[in-house]
């Protein structure tokens, strides 16, 4: 039975949406599934339980360095990033940070699990103020750090709307406007990403340049098409392929409106992100810690455990999810 999930931003679309078919197996020893709800309910349960961040987190967490370690993030999976760290961490060793989510996104808090890091909530799909406030003051907490330190950076998706830091010239009226215009234009995700991170002062990369000469250790939850950490919450500590004409090209595209100074920026080059290769990067770690395929495979075991032929048919289907909706229950 297919699912098309929700585009991580745009109502009713299904961004590299995950689907997995099943089909009942003949033979031997085998006896009809008397509770399909239940069994599909078990299989969802089973995906979501392979991308929760305490059970990925352990074998990818860095020993303490020598200095302090500080935790930035951002996404709708900070609240959970940022207690399965400070679960894990060693509870001699300094820990200290700042992570923002989406509203309503903060997990109850385990009982005895003391708080460390920081998590604020801020506006999704489209930034606000505290979003705003939440990127300033992360930028703020990468001042003074030197080469003994850790910045441990957690990114899910979402954070391209919870980080939000406008480039010089640019207000929040007007990345809230630009925003509004993208996820109304049908563009792709990679391609909204790669408009919001030439508009920032934090994304593209920005804030690993930010956080030198500290070493950094990216951990990320992907749910975007083909895993592609640039793309993931536009990738703040990630180096960027595209270029200011790219993002240009995408807002002419889909007759995106903006203000005069962003289209002269734009066409200067003037907000050019690292790119790859950039000594900005050097030394720095990224893990991609939960991703979409990841759980289909999951649920694909649980439900062969039962009996059942299952078929993961794609983890990177993009489009109007009641349409993707209907080609997978053609194909069942």
């Amino acid at each position: 039975r297919p699912r098309a999930v929700r585009h991580p931003g745009r109502p009713g679309l299904a961004g590299g949406a995950r689907a997995v078919a099943l089909g009942r197996q003949d033979g031997d020893g085998m006896t009809p599934l008397n509770d399909p709800r239940a069994l599909l309910r078990r299989l969802y349960d089973v995906a979501v339980q392979r991308a929760l961040p305490l059970h990925n987190t352990a074998a990818h967490l860095p020993a303490p360095p020598k200095g302090r370690t500080l935790v930035l993030g951002a996404g709708k999976a900070g609240g959970a990033m940022a207690q399965a760290v400070e679960a894990l961490w060693p509870a001699d060793a300094p820990l200290s940070g700042l992570v923002v989510t989406r509203y309503h996104h903060i997990p109850p808090r385990p009982p005895g699990l003391a708080q460390r890091i920081e998590v604020v909530e801020a506006a999704h799909p489209v930034p606000d103020v505290a979003g705003l406030q939440a990127a300033e003051r992360i930028l703020e907490l990468t001042q003074d750090l030197t080469a003994d330190d850790l910045v441990l950076c957690l990114i899910s998706g979402g954070g391209s709307a919870l980080l939000t830091l406008p480039a010089d010239g640019i207000s929040l009226q007007d990345k809230q406007d630009i925003n509004r215009q993208l996820l109304a234009s049908g563009a792709n995700i990679a391609e909204m990403n790669c408009v919001r991170k030439h508009l920032s002062r934090i994304k593209g990369g920005r804030l690993a340049a930010a956080c030198a000469p500290a070493r950094v250790v990216t951990l990320t939850i992907s749910d975007v098409p083909g895993d592609d950490p640039s793309i993931i919450a536009s990738g703040p500590t990630v180096a960027d392929a595209t270029t200011c004409a790219d993002a240009l090209a995408i807002l002419q595209r889909y007759a995106i409106q903006v203000p005069a100074a962003v289209h002269e920026a734009l066409q200067a080059g003037t907000w050019e992100t690292p790119q790859p290769g950039s000594s900005v990067f050097a030394g720095h770690v990224l893990h991609m810690i939960a991703t979409p395929q990841q759980s289909l495979q999951a649920a694909a075991e649980a439900a062969r455990a039962q009996g059942l032929n299952a078929y993961i048919l794609s983890d990177e289907i993009e489009g109007e999810s009641r349409e993707v909706g209907k080609v997978h229950a053609a194909l069942a």
